[in-house]
Order: C-alpha cells, then sequence, then structure tokens
C-alpha cells in the first residue's frame, strides 16, 4: 500500500521528465546546426615517409637502406629519429640485416658513396628526446 502511494506520487515526476528527454532530442527547430562535417580540430594522422610513397623495401635497394643506419657506427636507427610506422621499422630492420649477410652492406660504416645522399630525417630531432 505504501509503495503504491509513493509509485502514484512519483509518476507525474516521471512522466515530466521523460517528456524533457524526448523534446530534448528531438527537435523540429530550423535553426539548429548541422553536425554532419568532420572535426576541425582533429590532428591529420601522418604516414611514414614509405607507406606514403608506397615504398617496397628491399635487401637489393642499399642507397634506401643506407638512410637508416649511422654513418659513424652502422647502428639503425629507432623509430623515434626514423618517423617510420612499426610495420616498416621492423621491415627496414630485416631487410638491412639480410643487405649485411649478404656482403650488400658494410656492418659497421656507412659507405663513403652514401655519405652525401638527401636526408629522409633529421637524427638530430627525434620525437621523443634523448636522456642526455
Amino acid at each position: 500500500m505504501i509503495r503504491s502511494r509513493a509509485l502514484l506520487q512519483i509518476q507525474p515526476i516521471l512522466n515530466r521528465v521523460a517528456l524533457r528527454i524526448q523534446s530534448s532530442t528531438v527537435t523540429n527547430d530550423t535553426d539548429s546546426p548541422l553536425f554532419d562535417m568532420e572535426n576541425p580540430f582533429e590532428k591529420e594522422h601522418e604516414k611514414c615517409i614509405l607507406c606514403k610513397h608506397n615504398v617496397k623495401v628491399d635487401y637489393k635497394n642499399v642507397k634506401l637502406l643506407s638512410q637508416f643506419q649511422s654513418p659513424y657506427t652502422g647502428r639503425i636507427y629507432g623509430r623515434h629519429i626514423t618517423h617510420l610506422c612499426k610495420r616498416q621499422q621492423e621491415l627496414v630492420q630485416a631487410e638491412i640485416f639480410k643487405a649485411q649477410t649478404s656482403g650488400l652492406m658494410a656492418s659497421y660504416l656507412k659507405e663513403p658513396c652514401y655519405l652525401d645522399d638527401p636526408n629522409l630525417f633529421d637524427p638530430e630531432k627525434p620525437i621523443r628526446p634523448h636522456r642526455f
């Protein structure tokens, strides 16, 4: 009995709230703005340079692979320096290793003929800063 009396008192309030929710979601007003445009503040998705230009990485293309190798130590630059996607970075590392084991690339120093090639990235400005 007490529950039914409480329900009778609350029922009109619930009806009014439900009516407000329905009226706020469905608008017939022609002045309301249309939100079918894309977010203008969303950053453009950046592709890595190999994906953007659809470059196929091959172990025989030593000139391309030497761009991702340090000229002084022969180490392969990391993703935070090369700006490559994960898939392309793993592919480049595998192809460099394949070229080094087949004898097409030096493993410790960069070939002097490739030192004047244009840079694909700046090793001095990584995405993630160094500890030192």
